[in-house]
């Protein structure tokens, strides 16, 4: 093939994907830069026990409505998921927890994400049934453990310098990373 059609050929392959597989990057911040330091500096006033979990799993599927989006087992295929785009978040993956602050998440789920259709939930929940979600969240994510969650600092706009990937790969496959 001669290089001068290598970019055609990109664009018609590109074209070709439904427009419905389209996938928020994991490691794009979710916060708004001018509110990520007010973001990072939360902490959840919650005792990390099975008894926070529990109570983050019963919102989960009742009264957050988060199943509808994330699914039933945190994997991003709920009910409503194929009518979003980006595709709603997998809470399976460790990369998208190793490189968030509570914080970070915590406003997310309270303020929503723009570009996303990940709405804010300040009107339906309290900050504590958010600060509950959190560690059942994690749950999903197993045995990858908290990564930056609670240490401050999670992914800024320049991915480095502690607040952010610094010399950390991604090997995920497509299709791990979700959107919100």
């Amino acid at each position: 093939m001669k290089p001068s059609m290598f970019p055609l050929l990109t664009l018609v392959v590109s074209l070709a994907i439904p427009a419905g597989a389209a996938e928020r990057h994991m490691m794009q911040p979710l916060v708004p830069a001018d509110k990520m330091a007010e973001a990072r500096a939360l902490t959840s006033p919650l005792p990390k026990s099975p008894e926070t979990v529990a109570q983050g799993k019963a919102i989960y599927a009742g009264k957050g409505g988060c199943f509808n989006c994330h699914g039933k087992d945190g994997d991003g295929n709920g009910p409503l998921a194929a009518q979003l785009n980006p595709s709603p978040r997998n809470f399976h993956h460790h990369g998208f927890w190793r490189h968030r602050t509570e914080g970070e998440i915590f406003w997310v789920i309270k303020n929503g994400s723009v570009g996303t259709g990940m709405v804010g939930f300040a009107g339906q929940l309290t900050d504590e049934e958010i600060w509950s979600l959190i560690p059942y969240l994690r749950s999903f994510a197993g045995e990858h453990g908290p990564g930056m969650m609670g240490h401050g600092g999670g992914m800024g706009p320049m991915m480095g310098g502690g607040g952010g990937m610094g010399g950390m790969g991604h090997s995920g496959r497509r299709g791990e990373m979700g959107g919100e």
